[in-house]
């Protein structure tokens, strides 16, 4: 399923609720931020725990692909209400970032991670 299908259903569903009119962008962003929150909490208070022991946690796991999908719901659709061809915007911020992090940069960005963790 791509991108397009995921706003029209998400369309859908808010249209047959009749809330599409609460669906305006300050309450979107501010939704996306609330949601993106509630994802952290399911790491809060824990060690940096490596993805291997993530993914065994099966209630972790649910909960975080839980507050990601509302994430991505709201971000299709502040996406949808201001036409922002989402695709498009992620392929164009991948561009900025490739040469705003280019392999000089990113390698001293690296060693200073890997400094601050040891």
């Amino acid at each position: 399923m791509g991108i397009d299908r995921l706003q029209e259903e998400y369309a859908e569903f808010k249209e047959k609720r009749d809330w599409e009119k609460f669906h305006e962008p300050k309450n979107i962003a501010m939704s996306i931020s609330i949601e993106a929150s509630e994802l952290m909490e399911h790491f809060q208070w824990k060690d940096n725990v490596p993805v291997k022991k993530i993914k065994q946690d099966e209630e972790l796991m649910a909960g975080v692909r839980e507050e990601l999908a509302d994430v991505i719901l709201y971000s299709l659709s502040m996406a949808q209400r201001l036409d922002i061809d989402i695709e498009e915007a992620v392929l164009e911020k991948l561009d900025e970032n490739r040469e705003r992090f280019d392999e000089e940069t990113a390698e001293e960005i690296t060693e200073g991670l890997e400094e601050w963790r040891s």
